[in-house]
């Protein structure tokens, strides 16, 4: 992943949770100038460093070394502007919160996985996504992740 890349995908995670570059660099023990210039494509970052940025997440980083390391260019490991808009509405919030009550899971953890998810759902598409359509891909893992069939 590039630099770019990476950027975008602290970003996304960032403010999907609500929370500030300033918290984010606290809670990993990071200067404010140095996170924010991670999330815009700039410096060289350590692995100890993202690692703590990904804590401080409430995520964890992952090296690969396969030749599918560099298939991010589908849109999986980068999240659609639109989709980190969504990622910061309070529905969004609240719907991470319900689900991770009824999964017993950290909302904050939870929040970047269902992101990752929902990336990948509008990957079968072939198209951008718009706040509808996203609305509705929540609403569909809302549902399944509270009112499971059981059957």
């Amino acid at each position: 992943m590039d630099r770019h890349r990476l950027g975008q995908r602290l970003r996304g995670l960032r403010a999907a949770q609500g929370r500030t570059v300033a918290a984010v660099a606290a809670d990993a023990g990071l200067s404010v100038p140095y996170v924010a210039n991670l999330e815009h494509g700039r410096g060289n970052p350590t692995l100890d460093a993202v690692s703590r940025i990904a804590g401080a997440l409430g995520t964890r980083a992952t090296i690969r070394f396969d030749a599918d390391d560099d298939l991010g260019d589908d849109g999986r490991t980068v999240l659609p502007g639109s989709l980190v808009r969504l990622g910061r509405s309070e529905r969004f919030r609240r719907s991470v919160r319900d689900m991770a009550v009824q999964l017993d899971e950290d909302p904050v953890a939870l929040s970047g996985r269902v992101l990752d998810a929902l990336a990948g759902l509008a990957g079968l598409t072939g198209r951008e996504l718009g706040e509808g359509d996203w609305l509705r891909l929540l609403d569909a893992v809302l549902l399944v992740a509270v009112h499971p069939d059981g059957g």
